[in-house]
């Protein structure tokens, strides 16, 4: 509250007490605000008086434009009207003095007004000049409710009793009732002499009363107003509205209720039958028609008739609106049951629409669709008993091109290199469909499309299909705003067009690559004499596709199950294509030599240079390695830190690299990675991926790989999402209500199978897989297990304690799991470490015994006894030490293989020259790069979530070169995490066998309904 110019300033503080008086001033002003405020406010009211309209003439133009009828005993024969004014409380009684509608907004201060009172009877003059604007010759100072508009004139009313607001009429004893509801019928009755009399009633929400004297109050409501000296006026809404002829009625009857028809309609006795059959129904178009005592029995009113107003309007738009016509108190006819089941369809009558009966609501379609709607659906509704169309404006004559729609499609080189310019013409009844629209019509997913003569084009012809899905799989659609590219990685859509196209014309390249891919079997290339080495039969077959994708620029997957010589069918590839430049060969750290002992054993006439060291750090410049060398081999680490480097080579067209060839391209397969970025921009015509694993959790990774090798092969990652994630990993869930109710389980089932054969048609040609079982069947057998271990009892204790923890824990986060994913793991990994070893999270539980250990121990031991040799992987680099001490008091030899082992040769040498019996091997540090057929055992102390690094850490050892039959031990803690971990990686396996394997399971990655899964069961518990 301090002075902002004193602080300003830099003045002395002001004295201690000056906070005093500026409480006391604020307190002052807050007390006189309450004063005012408590001071009682002046009442006001609703006056309503019946005064008669005065007719303005040329003599009489100017004066008031009407009078009261108060001294009047009956009206006169003029026009008169049910008014209204504010009016005020005083000494005498209710006075209008100076108040008008005009000024009341203003005078809340001077008259001490209540807002809230004085603020409706704003809203109110508001509400009714809405619809009825000052005009000349209007009364300003009253508001006649014969003329109010809107309906909204009841809700006003109603609230007129908690604010205060009186109704009063103009004398001392009128007064003002204010009725629920009322409903105007005609009651008939019969006499004895069989005559029938009808009479208009008025039935209120407490009695029945003649409708002699009342009037409309717009359409929506009705008014009495007494004659005499104290009037008194009741009024009344009718919710259902009044007819026509209801109003007409009332109005008529304002002379006196013994004129007109507002009296009773006499029928004698022998003009009844005549009258129900042909004046009821007639009558009942404008009134409802009853009998209160039951004297006459009424045959029950036919149903309404259903009205479609279709208003044209220029440039292709046409307004919808329906409305029911019938007697009132007819039954409401509902359009979903007079339209006949072809009517009803996304293409004609949407079903959304009929959601909720009886009638549409109103719309206004445009271009195509009020073109279709016109020349499709109103001839038809026209000829349905039940429907009236009524057009309004003049509509062009819309039909629907009948004719089978003629493809002519033509390739020719593009300026942008492994793109074609893809020529389209389609012709339907020998008229041209215009390119552009037609393209846009079916980038944008509409089912059809407006030409320039008013006629329309059905898109869902079979015709279309293929194109649609070429736009579709597009990666930006400003590309088809002149013309069409097609990749040659999408040669398998062209086949698919060109089946379908009338007339096709193809680049004299663009036929032999389509001739290729028709072939299925890639040409037979001769193995290159450099190569030292008898290809097995399916090598030579992976060598001829390697030689098709290069020969047409292709990039590919490799992705042959481990140990079937993936190298060595790199290496023949590179000694074929005989490139000056070289070949960039990335891969991990673990696999360089790998490469270098191949090349040198298979290929000795390859120069292969392997870069284990920066530019900076070795103070070799790459360019001089470029010049020298057949292929260059690095790391993923190398390939980022030195990515500038890699890009000036790729870049100089003096060098240059042949070929990008990503080993073990796993390590990229995460899009947002900045590797994947680097592999993606790095300027090389030709990429290679190889992998055996090019889908380890989700289909995201396949396409983050394809992005790389195979641009313009699939659309962007989010039309990839759409139409391939969404479609095929997720769960079959049915809709059951709404638009698409129905859709369910089956339907859904039906539409991953759909994609799913789409994507396998579309990876064919440019992914190659071979499994051992069926390239090598002289592998000896695997056989697999799961050696179930229980829980020592005080180990199994603090488990359950510990797992009870976060499961509470955890259940509250998982629910936003990307947020949480750091904590959730971290729980998760806990866990699994305890169901390993308690002293893994806490040494204070060295002296709990680890059952795992104790079965490691002994099945080490009887192995070493036998002469045979295991692998044994774990995550956990703590439980491996903890493994090799207790193998070593059991007498076993060791050697170990983790992220911090340095001498990785000299330690797989060792094992390979026979001085250990077991080989501790981390998942992460061995999962890649090692031939080990020396052993024959695999022992997996704790399972992993993602099943494809645990299938390459088994390969280590079941590769060509193995003579023996492999044993894979899987080590399961019964009732621990690790039961759900292993039913988590069959689920997994499933996706890769239905996309890759061609089998027809599906799965998800690790959502938050795994984790629950992970955390929830009998199994942890």
């Amino acid at each position: 509250m301090t002075s902002p110019s004193a602080d300003s300033a830099g003045t002395q503080p002001r004295s201690a007490n000056h906070w005093r008086a500026q409480l006391a001033d604020l307190l002052g002003s807050r007390a006189a605000e309450h004063t005012a405020a408590a001071q009682p406010s002046s009442q006001l009211a609703l006056q309503f008086e019946l005064r008669e309209l005065i007719p303005r003439t040329a003599e009489r133009w100017n004066g008031p434009t009407s009078r009261s009828l108060r001294g009047a005993s009956e009206p006169g024969s003029g026009d008169y009207r049910l008014a209204t004014r504010p009016a005020m409380r005083t000494e005498r009684g209710w006075a209008r003095g100076s108040l008008t509608w005009s000024n009341i907004g203003h005078q809340g201060s001077r008259l001490r007004l209540d807002p809230a009172q004085q603020r409706w009877f704003r809203q109110f003059y508001a509400l009714h000049r809405a619809a009825e604007p000052i005009a000349v010759g209007q009364d300003p100072n009253w508001v006649f409710l014969d003329d109010f508009v809107s309906p909204a004139l009841w809700s006003m009313l109603a609230q007129v009793e908690p604010l205060g607001i009186a109704l009063v009429g103009t004398g001392t004893r009128a007064t003002v009732q204010l009725h629920a509801a009322a409903r105007l019928t005609l009651d008939a009755t019969v006499d004895a002499g069989g005559a029938l009399t009808l009479r208009p009633q008025l039935a209120l929400a407490d009695e029945v009363v003649p409708a002699a004297g009342w009037r409309a109050v717009g359409d929506h409501g009705v008014y009495l107003a007494e004659h005499g000296g104290d009037r008194a006026v009741r009024l009344a809404p009718v919710p259902a509205g009044l007819t026509p002829a209801e109003a007409a009625l009332l109005a008529h009857g304002e002379r006196g209720a013994s004129s007109g028809v507002a009296g009773p309609l006499l029928i004698p006795a022998g003009e009844r039958a005549a009258f129900l059959a042909d004046g009821l129904p007639e009558l009942r178009r404008g009134f409802s028609v009853g009998s209160a005592d039951g004297s006459v029995t009424l045959p029950a009113p036919a149903p309404g008739l259903v009205v479609l107003t279709a208003a044209w309007r220029a440039g292709h738009r046409l307004a919808l609106s329906w409305h029911i016509e019938g007697a009132p108190g007819a039954p409401d006819p509902v359009l979903a049951e007079l339209l006949p089941a072809e009517l009803i369809g996304d293409e004609l009558v949407p079903a959304a629409w009929l959601a909720e009966p009886p009638l549409p609501p109103r719309v206004e379609l445009r271009g195509v669709d009020a073109a279709a709607f016109m020349g499709g659906v109103v001839p038809s509704l026209k000829i349905i008993d039940g429907i009236a169309v009524r057009v309004t404006g003049a509509p062009p004559n819309y039909r629907e091109a009948q004719g089978i729609p003629q493809l002519t499609v033509t390739t020719v080189p593009s300026e942008q290199e492994d793109w074609f310019d893809l020529g389209v013409l389609v012709t339907v009844e020998g008229k041209t469909v215009p390119f552009v629209p037609l393209f846009r019509a079916l980038a944008l997913g509409r089912k059809k499309l407006l030409l320039v003569d008013n006629s329309y084009l059905s898109l869902t012809h079979p015709a279309f299909a293929p194109l649609a899905e070429l736009i579709a799989e597009a990666q930006d659609l400003d590309e088809w705003e002149t013309g069409v590219r097609i990749s040659r990685h999408q040669v398998t859509l062209w086949a698919e067009f060109e089946d379908l196209a009338d007339e096709s014309i193809a680049a004299v390249e663009w036929r032999a690559l389509v001739a290729e891919v028709r072939a299925d079997i890639p040409a037979e290339t001769p193995v290159p004499p450099g190569i030292h080495a008898e290809l097995r039969p399916y090598q030579r077959d992976g060598f001829n596709w390697l030689a098709f994708l290069w020969r047409h620029r292709l990039g590919g997957i490799l992705a042959d199950d481990m140990g079937l010589g993936k190298t060595l069918q790199c290496l023949t590839l590179i000694a074929h294509a005989a490139d000056p430049r070289p070949f960039l060969v990335v891969a991990p750290t673990s696999v360089m030599s790998n490469w270098a002992a191949e090349a040198a054993r298979f290929a000795p006439g390859l120069r292969v240079r392997v870069r284990t060291a920066t530019e900076a750090a070795s103070g070799r410049p790459l360019r001089a390695d470029a010049a020298e060398a057949d292929v260059i081999v690095t790391s993923y680490a190398l390939f980022r830190l030195d990515s500038e480097r890699f890009t000036e080579v790729a870049s100089d067209p003096h060098l240059g690299f042949a070929g990008l060839i990503l080993d073990e391209a796993q390590f990229v397969k995460n899009a947002r990675a900045q590797g994947n970025e680097l592999a993606e921009q790095l300027p090389v015509a030709w990429k290679l991926a190889v992998t055996g694993t090019p889908i380890e959790n989700s289909l995201r990774e396949l396409h983050a790989l394809c992005r790389i090798v195979a641009p313009g092969l699939f659309p962007s990652a989010r039309r990839f999402e759409e139409e391939y994630v969404r479609a095929i990993e997720r769960p079959a869930l049915g809709i059951s209500v709404g638009v698409g109710a129905g859709s369910g389980p089956g339907v859904q089932a039906g539409l991953r199978a759909q994609r799913t054969e789409r994507l396998r048609r579309r990876l064919r040609p440019f992914l190659l897989r071979r499994t051992k079982d069926l390239v090598a069947p002289e592998l000896p057998e695997k056989q697999e297990q799961i050696l179930e271990i229980e829980l020592d009892p005080g180990h199994r204790e603090l488990y359950d304690v510990f797992v009870q923890r976060e499961r509470q824990k955890l259940f509250g986060l998982i629910a936003d799991l990307d947020r949480n994913r750091f904590t959730v793991f971290r729980s998760l990994t806990l866990l699994r470490m305890l169901a390993l070893d308690a002293s893994l999270i806490d040494e204070q539980y060295t002296a709990l015994p680890s059952a795992k250990l104790e079965a490691l121990a002994e099945r080490a031991a009887a192995l070493a006894a036998e002469g045979r040799r295991a692998l044994v992987f774990s995550q956990f680099t703590s439980f491996l030490d903890r493994a090799r001490e207790r193998l070593h008091a059991a007498g076993v030899r060791t050697v170990t293989l983790d992220g911090s082992t340095r001498n990785r040769d000299a330690v797989i040498a060792r094992f390979r020259a026979g001085e250990a019996d077991v080989f501790l091997i981390s998942l992460k540090a061995g999962g890649v790069g090692l031939n080990l057929t020396e052993a024959d055992t695999v022992l997996l102390l704790d399972p992993w979530w993602n099943p494809a690094s645990e299938a390459q850490a088994i390969d280590r050892t079941h590769r060509i070169g193995q003579r023996s039959p492999v044993h894979v031990v899987r080590m399961i803690a019964l009732g621990t995490i690790e039961e759900k971990v292993l039913a988590l990686q069959r689920r997994k396996r499933a996706l890769f066998d239905a996309v890759i394997d061609d089998e027809e399971l599906f799965a998800q990655t690790l959502t938050a309904a795994d984790v629950r899964e992970l955390l929830g069961g009998e199994a942890l518990a």
